[in-house]
C-alpha cells in the first residue's frame, strides 16, 4: 500500500501498478470499508484501476488522520472477507445502425454472429467509471475481440452506444466524441437523475449484455419513456 496527498482535500490510495481482479476487489472492499467507519469530513470516495481516492472536507478530518486510518488496514485480508456485488444485465441491440463497426470484425475472421456470441451472455467486472458519468470500463472481454480504438474518432457516438476499446468493452451513457468500436446499443438509461441510484452500477459489480432485435428494442425504449421498465439487477456474495 502506499499513500499520497496530491491536493489538499484528497488521498490517494495505491494497491498495485496493473489492471488485475484482486486488485479491484482490494480497493472495492477497502471503500466499503472506510464507508463503514463513517469518518466524520469523508465526502467521496472514488475507485480507478489500481487506487483509490478519498475526498474530504478540511474542516473535519485531515491528510495525515485519513492514512493513519486506511495504514491500519491488512488490505490483503480484504481478500478473504465475502465479497457481494450486483449483476446487471443490459439489453443491447447488435448490428446495423446500432452497431456500425460489427461487420468489421470480418478482417480478423469474426462473422457478427460470432462476435455476437462472444461479447453478450457472459459477465463483465466493472473495474472503474470515467470519461462521463456512468461510463463502465469493463474487464472480462474475449481476446479474440480485442481491436484498438478508431484511427479516426467519431465526432457523435449516440447515448447507450456499447462498444470495444482495446481490451475492454463498455458503453456510453450520453451523445459524446467517441473513438471506441460500436457493436451495438441498449435502450436502457445509463444514467438517469431521476432514479434513486441515478448509475445502475459500481466497480466491483459485473454487467451482462443480453441480445435484443429491433423490435425489442424498440418496446422496451417506449417502457422506459413510460417509466414502465425495470432493469434486471440480483445480488450474489463471493466468499
Amino acid at each position: 500500500m502506499e499513500i499520497k496527498q496530491f491536493s489538499e482535500n484528497t488521498v490517494t490510495v495505491y494497491l498495485g501498478d496493473e489492471i488485475d481482479e484482486k486488485i479491484n476487489r482490494k480497493l472495492v472492499q477497502l471503500k466499503h470499508l472506510i464507508e463503514e467507519k463513517e469518518i466524520d469530513g469523508v465526502d467521496e470516495i472514488i475507485v480507478s484501476y489500481t487506487s483509490l481516492i478519498v475526498n474530504f472536507d478540511v474542516m473535519k478530518t485531515s491528510a495525515a488522520d485519513l492514512a493513519g486510518i486506511i495504514e491500519g488496514v491488512d488490505v490483503d485480508a480484504l481478500l478473504d472477507a465475502p465479497f457481494k456485488y450486483k449483476v446487471i444485465e443490459i439489453p443491447v441491440c447488435y448490428g446495423g445502425d446500432y452497431g456500425p463497426d460489427l461487420d468489421r470484425f470480418e478482417e480478423t475472421g469474426l462473422s457478427p454472429d460470432e462476435v455476437i456470441e462472444l461479447h453478450s451472455g457472459r459477465e463483465y467486472l466493472v473495474y472503474m467509471l470515467g470519461f462521463m458519468p456512468g461510463f463502465p470500463y469493463l474487464g472480462g472481454l474475449d481476446e479474440r475481440l480485442y481491436r484498438d480504438r478508431l484511427e479516426n474518432p467519431r465526432t457523435k457516438v449516440p447515448k447507450g452506444a456499447v462498444g470495444i476499446g482495446g481490451r475492454q468493452t463498455g458503453m456510453y451513457p450520453f451523445e459524446s466524441p467517441g473513438g471506441w468500436n460500436l457493436l451495438g446499443r441498449t435502450p436502457i438509461p445509463l444514467f438517469d437523475p431521476k432514479r434513486e441510484r441515478p448509475i445502475l452500477y459500481s466497480p466491483g459489480d459485473r454487467i451482462v449484455f443480453k441480445q435484443i432485435d429491433e423490435e425489442e428494442y424498440r418496446k422496451i425504449e417506449e417502457a422506459v419513456k413510460k417509466n414502465d421498465y425495470s432493469v434486471s439487477i440480483s445480488k450474489e456474495e463471493e466468499s
